[in-house]
């Protein structure tokens, strides 16, 4: 199953707070944090919510590779 990196890349200060919320729940903390997450509607829906505070990559999970 393929994984998403998430990275925070601006502050929380002067967000909602239910934003604040979302990137704890993700497992950001400060700026640069970055997180890989299983690829799930979950997931996307959060990364959804604070789009404009966070960079997504897509990875493979390892043992992939000769998929």
């Amino acid at each position: 199953m393929a994984q998403l990196k998430v990275t925070q890349v601006r502050s929380t200060i002067g967000t909602k707070p239910n934003q604040r919320q979302t990137l704890r729940s993700l497992g950001l903390k400060r700026i640069n944090d970055t997180v890989v997450q299983e690829d799930r509607p979950e997931i996307r829906g959060m990364v959804a919510t604070v789009t404009h505070l966070v960079t997504v990559e897509e990875v493979r999970a390892t043992g992939e590779e000769g998929l």
